[in-house]
């Protein structure tokens, strides 16, 4: 197979910005005149059509996702050496967080299909220190949010919904009602950096809740702990998503369905193509949830992960894993772990043997193919 010309990218911004280049020029521009760069009109709009988009009650928008994350837990009153559950296999900033506020991350294991923590899972972890849990829709689609609220509710914990990626997912519950993820824990907190879904052109993050007094923390933390200006009732951050970001966001919001049925299109081609192949594991839907495919990740699974991105990068065709180390494994967490350094089988496992293959909203059945003969030529 012959190197490609098809300039194949793991996410085209400029594509995509091409086909809104008139509306977003626009946008920004109209910022730029009238000043208005901090909290200004474009920031609420979005703000309040982010509210409509999710069903939530409460969008308080921030300077990046892992603020978001940091803000949620210092609005409920988490003190040092609490513990907070989270996943061992997602990125860092989940973890990161925790840490920074001198709490523990008690580090769990994750479904083996969906890579997503379970009530399961997440339940023998439970201690008496034990006050958060921090469920992240990894790769696109949601956790099964249902149990886990169950849990939670049992147990008197709060849940803080890492949404990073899987804005615009929805989630169904035993009774048929459907409800966007990211809005079922008590906080939900997302990040708008610009290879994510629904990306800015620089940094962005959002909080979202329909609990009316956690948002009025959320909001004052998020403002150096004011509700007017030189007044003080708590100690807070400088965290804000400026009226551009907004403007561009504001955008491309009208367009997140469409963008996510393009990446479920993509997702389809892959599997369709790779369906013979008894090396690789396909990404599994998790019944109770929709896929927007932030990623499409496979698992390789005859232990040659590696040579098969070697042999791809030799095609010109890029890939990515996410995540090679476990966060147990990071020198930065040993000390602030609270369940030890014991390996978790599924985790060490992934991180050995997921790849993920290029998905945005601009690949064209060239490229599907192309990439897809690639992954196939290497099994032959």
């Amino acid at each position: 197979m012959k190197e490609t010309t098809l300039n194949i990218q793991m996410v085209d911004l400029q594509s995509q910005y091409a086909k809104l280049q008139e509306e977003i020029d626009t946008a920004v521009l109209e910022v730029i005149r009238s000043a208005a760069f901090i909290n200004g009109p474009r920031v609420r709009d979005f703000q309040a059509h982010l509210e409509q988009y999710l069903d939530v009650k409460h969008v308080i928008p921030c300077a990046n996702g892992t603020d978001a994350l940091q803000i949620a837990m210092m609005s409920i009153g988490l003190e040092p050496g609490d513990e907070v559950i989270v996943p061992a296999f997602t990125y860092v900033a989940t973890a990161e967080v925790i840490a920074l506020l001198h709490l523990r991350p008690v580090m769990v294991d994750v479904d083996p299909d969906t890579f997503n923590i379970t009530a399961e899972i997440i339940e023998p972890a439970i201690t008496p220190r034990t006050r958060a849990i921090v469920p992240v829709n990894l790769f696109g689609q949601s956790c099964d949010m249902e149990p886990i609220m169950e849990v939670a509710r049992r147990h008197k914990l709060w849940v803080i919904e890492d949404n990073a990626q899987a804005i615009g997912a929805d989630y169904t519950f035993a009774d048929g009602r459907r409800q966007k993820t990211g809005a079922i824990g008590h906080i939900g907190c997302t990040s708008f950096y610009p290879s994510k879904n629904l990306g800015a052109y620089g940094d962005g993050g959002a909080i979202y809740t329909n609990d009316d007094e956690l948002a009025q923390q959320l909001r004052m933390i998020a403002n150096h702990g004011q509700t007017r200006r030189y007044y003080h009732g708590l100690v807070g951050v400088n965290s804000r998503l400026d009226s551009i970001q907004a403007a561009i966001l504001d955008i491309k919001l009208r367009y997140l369905d469409d963008y996510a049925a393009a990446r479920r299109a993509a997702a389809d081609y892959y599997d369709q193509a790779f369906a013979g192949i008894e090396q690789l594991q396909t990404p599994v839907r998790h019944e109770r949830s929709t896929h927007v495919f932030h990623q499409y990740t496979l698992i390789v699974k005859d232990g040659r992960r590696d040579e098969l991105q070697a042999f791809l990068n030799s095609k010109d065709i890029p890939s990515m894993i996410y995540y090679p180390v476990p966060l147990y494994e990071q020198e930065a967490y040993k000390e602030s772990m609270a369940n030890g350094m014991d390996k978790l089988p599924v985790t060490d496992h992934l991180c050995r043997s997921v790849i993920s293959l290029p998905m945005h909203t601009e690949l064209d059945k060239d490229m599907l193919e192309y990439i897809s003969k690639g992954v196939k030529a290497f099994f032959e």
